[in-house]
This record gives C-alpha cells, structure tokens and sequence, in this order.
C-alpha cells in the first residue's frame, strides 16, 4: 500500500518525500489507519523497522495546527530518545508546512527556559516521565486538549521505576484521550499493565522475525583481558562506516577509548558522559562522522536511531537474550544491512547457543588473520 491508500494527507507525504520515505513500512501500514481513527494501540515491532513515524505521523494528522494547544504528549525514558523524536517531529512539520510546534520536558536543564517554551503553547510536548509529571503538577502543561499520549519504549516505562508518573500522567488526562504504546519487545506485565490503561487497546504488530534478518551474527573467543587489543584489531579488519561497542562497566569503557585514541581510532564515549551537554557532543560527533565509533551502554544506547550504523560490538556480552536483541537491532535499519560481532570468554561461550534458539539466529565463530576475518572451521 501507499502513503496516499493510507489516507496520509498530501502535505505529509510530500515531508517524507523530501526525506526519500516513497514506501511505508509494515508496521507503518498497520498502525496508520487504527491510530488514525483515534484507536488505543500496542505497536510491537523489531527495532529499526519505522515504529516512530509509524505513531508521528497519523497523531500529528490529527492535531489542529491552528489551535495553540497541547494536543499531543509523547513519554520516553531517555533524554538522547526525546531528542530524537522532536528533531524528527521538527523536521515533518517544517517539511510539511505544518505550524505545529513542539517543546523538550527534560530534566537536567533549567525548568525556567522549559516553562518560558512552554508559554508558546506547543502543540506536542516530548520528554522523560518525571519532567512531564511535574509540569502537569504545577499546571505548566495544561491537559484539557490532549488528544494523544504515546508511551515509547514502553516496556521500560511500565516498570517499576517510572511506573508511578507514568500512571500520573494517564490520569491527568482526558477520558476520551488517545493511548499509543511502542516497543521492540512485548511483555507479559508490560501488556497487561498497558490494557488496563486502554482496555480498548488494539494490538498492532509486524514482522514475525524477532531479530532483522539482514543481521549477521559473528563471534570471536578469547581471554577477558585480552578483549580491548581483539577490539582494536576487528575495527581496523572490518573498517566499519559508524558502528557502537557496548560495555557493562565504566572502566571498560574509559580503557576502550583509550586504547582505541591511542591507535588514531576516532571514538566517542556516551557511555561515560554524564551530563547533557556531553552526551550531546558524542552524539553529534557520531552523526557527523567527527567519530566512527561510539562507547555506550544498554540504557545510553536504547531507542535510538542513528542512521548507518553498520557494525555492532558486544564487549561486554549480555546475558539475556532481549538485551542482545535491543543492540543489535541498532544496525541494518530500513533495509540495510548489518553486522553485530562479540567477543566472548570461554564462560561467555554457553549464551550462543542459547541465543541461537530463543531468537532463532545463527552465531558464526571467526578468527583474526593477517587483519582478515575469517571463518573459524
């Protein structure tokens, strides 16, 4: 189907035409006619395939540019996701020609410049659970209007730790508002908890592969300390164009960086930035190619789209395989292809296996060989 068949206004579609978006995904193709005729819905699908646009585009159809309200609010559990979906919902509105003005709830920055913005009545508000809540609290964010709340990442914001404003936020809100809920995975608590919210919630999925097929999966063994000197060796091997090493600890991480900087490697840490405005320089240095590879961890790194990623590091194995799932689906977005490798102690090798069977993929062995990467046997 198309944009047009999907009843996407022309100004919309003309937006994502400027952006080279000609065909919608399928998550795009299921989501846009429940959500544009005012549903509650569950939108589970594999990280990478479009779920962002799929809820940006039919809610923001739904809003009266003329009407200087907000009509829609969109929760995240991370400040780098919330500056990822309003530069997106920026770009579709000056694209399309949209007067509809969005505003960043986030903590960490200085509420009085939020509260200023939000004098401006934006139409959509985007930020953390806990900046938001205290904005509806203090009748900054006034609620009357909203006509949509979408809860991304929402596996995460349903548990226990942002459960509580989570549920403050719904109840401030309108009977008869909108709920969207987004997530690569789904959960039994998390669909359960997100039901009673919505009891008229409509599930919405695509895609019956749990991992994007276009990933290839490798992996190479060796000793715990000998891993910062196998990374170093891989990234000059394989040369990738933008790729992302995920570690567990903040040493190995400052060791990473280190080792790699020593060797002309340019690489930024996100992982161990621990204020905004470091964590926003990585970032920018990543997307515009100042750094070809980036330190972060599962909570740094989760919900992000950065486009062309084409490599995934797992220094730092994890030991679920949902937590696997969620890294390597950074790469092969839209289409591309992608390539996730982690090294692994002989105690790590036992998660192959099991990786290979609760997510139905194949995990190749390699070795390194006068800077090649080969097939081990």
């Amino acid at each position: 189907m198309t944009f047009t068949e999907l009843g996407l206004l022309p100004s919309l579609i003309t937006a994502l035409a400027t952006e080279k978006i000609t065909d919608p995904m399928p998550i795009q193709v299921e989501a846009l006619p429940v959500l544009l005729a005012g549903k509650s819905a569950y939108l589970n699908s594999e990280t990478g395939t479009g779920k962002t646009l799929a809820y940006l585009l039919p809610l923001f159809q739904r809003i009266d540019p003329l009407l200087a309200a907000t009509q829609m609010i969109v929760v995240v559990p991370t400040h780098e996701l919330a500056i990822q979906i309003q530069r997106q919902a920026g770009t579709l509105s000056v694209n399309a020609g949209l007067p509809i003005r969005s505003v960043l709830l986030i903590g960490g920055t200085q509420m009085q410049r939020q509260i200023d913005k939000l004098k401006k009545k934006p139409q959509v508000v985007i930020g953390s659970p806990g900046r938001i809540r205290e904005m509806i609290s203090l009748n900054k964010v006034k609620t009357g209007l909203v006509k949509s709340v979408v809860l991304d990442e929402a596996d995460r914001l349903l548990s226990a730790e942002s459960l509580a404003s989570v549920r403050s936020i719904v109840k401030s809100m309108p009977p008869n508002r909108q709920l969207v809920f987004v997530s690569a995975t789904e959960q039994a608590d998390a669909t359960q908890e997100a039901t009673s919210m919505a009891p008229e919630l409509v599930m919405v999925r695509a895609g019956s592969a749990r991992v994007n097929a276009d990933i290839e999966h490798l992996y190479l063994g060796c000793e715990e300390r000998e891993k910062p000197d196998w990374l170093r060796k891989l990234i000059r091997a394989m040369n990738p164009a933008r790729s992302l090493v995920f570690v567990h600890r903040n040493e190995n991480a400052e060791v990473i960086a280190s080792k790699l900087a020593h060797h002309k490697i340019k690489v930024a840490d996100l992982h161990g930035a621990f204020t905004k405005d470091e964590r926003k320089k990585a970032m920018d240095d990543f997307r515009g190619d100042r750094v070809n590879v980036m330190i972060a961890s599962d909570v740094a790194a989760r919900g992000l789209d950065i486009k062309g990623v084409t490599h995934i590091f797992n220094f730092d194995m994890p030991s679920e395989s949902k937590a696997y799932l969620h890294r390597v689906g950074r790469t092969a977005r839209a289409g591309a292809k992608g390539c996730a490798i982690s090294l692994l102690t002989d105690r790590e090798l036992r998660l192959v296996r099991r990786f290979e069977e609760e997510l139905g993929i194949v995990m190749t062995p390699i070795i390194l060989r006068e800077g090649d990467v080969l097939i081990d046997g």
